[in-house]
């Protein structure tokens, strides 16, 4: 008989992957949009259905990071779990609500290293698993950052004496990166869920030791892809519009940025922030042409969300921790 709090512990963490992406659906459409390349609704679903695609197609690399690279053996319980879970959740609705595009990966790291901090002490965090995660999550954005700089200098330098229609076939070129874009998301980010579910599932001795389930990657890609297909608006209108005015050019050249940052991480084992990486690309593809054009000031609030999501979900991962413990 599957316990209660199992089929409990597995909702949790399929509204996690739903908010991330309803939250996240911004990051992947919002050039896009910007750019008239696609309407909303077409946008979104395309990102939806690849979304979807994504985790069946790239492995499980990442899921196994986050499962059992990140903690000990010890701290393999539910309480620690949950606790990541619920915290980034908190954070992701906070966030969204205020129109903030922050990290859900950052958010569910900061949860489990806080949960596991405060249950089984600093011999819980295994470095050398954390100190690959971090590097990824912080070494990403710098990346996407100069590559998306690169390469819309390499198209400005190649389509240069080309009349302003050559937008219009970095208009078209959208479907196409729009679609791998996607991609890599779906593939990245729903493997953050699949990884604490079956995390989880050895928790509970459901599995002897970790594996991911075919069924959990089905599940984990449909919630992505459900949130993801209703959009969280509040985010599409600041990444699409509040750092400058986009153009076909520069969303293409940010998406094949985002793109091979993202699905390179993944391949790797490496969870990334999807939010910082296309945020710093688009950004860097902005700076490319000109600088002064980028609103430094909002890029500085984003960067100012970031910095406090690890410290933030630490706290509230360790304090849900406790109650958990109290009452489970």
């Amino acid at each position: 008989m599957v316990e209660p709090l199992l089929i409990i512990f597995i909702a949790i963490a399929l509204i996690f992957d739903f908010l991330n992406g309803f939250h996240d659906s911004a990051n992947v459409v919002a050039s896009t949009i910007a750019s008239k390349a696609m309407s909303p609704r077409v946008a979104l679903s395309i990102s939806a259905l690849t979304n979807f695609i994504g985790p069946f197609l790239f492995g499980v690399a990442v899921a196994t990071t986050i499962g059992t690279e990140v903690v000990t053996e010890e701290a393999v319980t539910v309480p620690t779990a949950m606790a990541a879970l619920l915290a980034a959740i908190i954070w992701n609705i906070v966030t969204w609500w205020f129109g903030i595009p922050s990290s859900s990966s950052h958010a569910l790291i900061g949860g489990f290293v806080g949960a596991a901090l405060i249950g089984f002490g600093f011999d819980a965090i295994q470095i050398e698993g954390l100190t690959k995660v971090l590097l990824a999550l912080l070494l990403s954005p710098i990346v996407g950052f100069v590559l998306a700089y690169l390469i819309l200098h390499f198209i400005l330098w190649i389509s240069r004496g080309f009349s302003p229609r050559v937008n219009d076939y970095f208009r078209r070129g959208q479907w196409i990166t729009t679609i791998t874009l996607g991609l890599s998301h779906g593939t990245n980010d729903a493997q953050k869920t699949m990884g604490i579910i079956a995390f989880g599932l050895v928790a509970f001795g459901v599995l002897d030791e970790f594996a991911v389930p075919t069924w959990v990657i089905a599940a984990s890609a449909g919630a992505i892809a459900l949130g993801t297909a209703l959009g969280g608006w509040r985010l599409i209108k600041t990444m699409g519009a509040g750092f400058y005015r986009i153009r076909p050019v520069h969303a293409f050249s940010s998406q094949i940025a985002s793109t091979a940052v993202i699905l390179g991480a993944a391949l790797m084992g490496g969870p990334v922030s999807t939010t910082q990486v296309i945020s710093s690309s688009i950004v860097g593809a902005g700076s490319a042409e000109r600088a002064n054009m980028i609103r430094w000031g909002l890029a500085a609030q984003i960067a100012v969300a970031w910095l406090l999501t690890i410290p933030s979900t630490m706290i509230m991962g360790g304090i849900i921790y406790l109650l958990l413990v109290a009452v489970l």
